[in-house]
């Protein structure tokens, strides 16, 4: 067996499971809203910067727009977002906020607390919390190029 073949050598393999794990710590915090972990991510694109185009959203969380636009239709049947053709742009789709949408800012607040409520004390402080964004900052800008 190669060693550079061995799953417990492979960096992506880490990274694959700790994104996996983190998705399923905010399922019990995503529930009681009715929204998956990828329509908090596009929540929270829209609660920081208001409307935005499908295509600033799909840049902004690094998703193709085949992924983000069916996601997008279950947030508007669901009542969450409405889309609307750019008047700018009739090309563009905006992506808005409904006030059901809106509302849902309040209730996720205290949602990234929660999680690291949940992970302090075992072996993961601030500290530890700030350094892994900066290396995993540095991984995602490598990547990109």
């Amino acid at each position: 067996m190669y060693p550079q073949l061995k799953l417990d050598n492979q960096v992506c393999f880490r990274l694959y499971t700790a994104s996996r794990l983190i998705t399923q710590a905010y399922r019990p915090l995503l529930d009681p809203l009715g929204i998956t972990y990828p329509q908090y991510l596009v929540l929270m694109v829209l609660w920081e910067h208001g409307h935005q185009r499908v295509s600033d959203i799909s840049k902004r969380l690094s998703l193709e727009s085949n992924t983000i636009t069916p996601l997008l239709q279950r947030m508007e049947k669901e009542g969450i977002v409405i889309r609307h053709k750019d008047p700018a742009d009739s090309r563009q789709t905006l992506v808005s906020l409904t006030r059901k949408g809106a509302a849902m800012e309040e209730r996720a607040k205290d949602i990234p607390a929660c999680l690291t409520a949940s992970m302090s004390g075992k072996d993961f402080c601030q500290a530890d919390a700030e350094s892994l964004v900066k290396q995993l900052d540095s991984i995602i800008k490598i990547l990109k190029k």
